[in-house]
């Protein structure tokens, strides 16, 4: 019997490939959506209002929730930190609510979060998934967002949390953002360039949350490749996949700051993550070397 996957955050650009990997295994994918426009595949949810006919989500055997709003997109206000904590937390609130109605139960929940939970760190430590959370506004917001799951949890089903780092990808993100300017001819670090940048390949990802869902893993993974670069040897590297020069100065950490405001953190700063939890259960990495990642990605 086809196995039935439900996602929150589907539309997305890790969604849309997740959905695309399920379906190619032979899963059943079905999207949480603000509005179903009578498409067969979508079930509405009001997150807002905390709206979700709980026998609509009742048949699926697994689900997997990635909502939030757009770290980078907006300057960070006290309302737009409100939205971006809310949208996480009150997302996974709603599906345990609906979840709580059902005599069935779904056999596992895998939760996105953030490598963020550890705090922006440039350093040579190596986080692991026992280290505290960091101090900072998206740490915190991981660690309220990963607190959000335990009433899921709590119920019995086997819950996974997956720390995102730098997704890469071509059709978007953070990888479509550092391009623009190397394409154009101004590849750069950015501050000091010894920031690390937790980078994972988007298939490596949506490969580990599809390992966490199958095994019905438990607690939280750390999602970065093996290994990690700082922003400048980054940008070499994706300047030499593009075939475009690297010879111009690191841009001040005072110009970010002044373009970004706040944000500035997530380009300033950056820690190193450990996989080896993930690995340990079995999962294999299929991209561990950031230069042929990015030309497998730009071929």
């Amino acid at each position: 019997m086809t196995k039935k996957v439900l996602i929150g955050g589907g539309s997305g650009l890790v969604g849309k490939r997740l959905s695309h990997l399920l379906q190619e295994k032979g899963y059943d994918v079905w999207i949480l959506s603000r509005s179903s426009n009578g498409n067969k595949n979508l079930i509405e949810w009001d997150v807002k209002n905390q709206k979700l006919d709980p026998k609509q989500v009742e048949d699926f055997d697994h689900i997997i929730n990635l909502t939030g709003a757009g770290i980078v997109d907006e300057p960070w206000t006290d309302t737009r930190k409100k939205v971006i904590v809310d949208s996480r937390t009150q997302s996974t609130a709603l599906i345990a609510k609906a979840v709580q109605h059902n005599e069935k139960k779904p056999i596992s929940f895998v939760s996105a979060s953030a490598v963020g939970y550890y705090g922006f760190v440039t350093g040579e430590y190596i986080f692991k998934e026992t280290d505290a959370p960091g101090n900072d506004f998206l740490a915190e917001t991981c660690e309220l967002w990963e607190q959000s799951t335990e009433e899921i949890k709590n119920m019995g089903i086997p819950t996974a949390l997956i720390r995102i780092g730098i997704v890469l990808d071509k059709n978007g993100g953070a990888l479509k953002e550092m391009a623009k300017p190397v394409k154009l001819f101004a590849a750069a670090a950015l501050g000091t360039g010894k920031q690390y940048l937790p980078w994972i390949h988007i298939d490596d990802l949506c490969g580990m949350f599809i390992h966490a869902m199958e095994n019905k893993l438990e607690g939280p993974f750390n999602a970065g490749a093996p290994n990690q670069v700082n922003n400048k040897t980054f940008t070499k590297i994706l300047a030499k996949v593009l075939k475009r020069p690297y010879f111009l100065p690191n841009v001040p950490a005072f110009m970010m700051k002044l373009i970004l405001g706040t944000r500035a953190l997530l380009v300033l700063e950056g820690s190193r993550v450990s996989p080896e939890k993930i690995q340990k259960t079995g999962f294999e990495f299929k991209f561990t070397d950031l230069e042929k990642a990015l030309r497998e990605i730009y071929s």
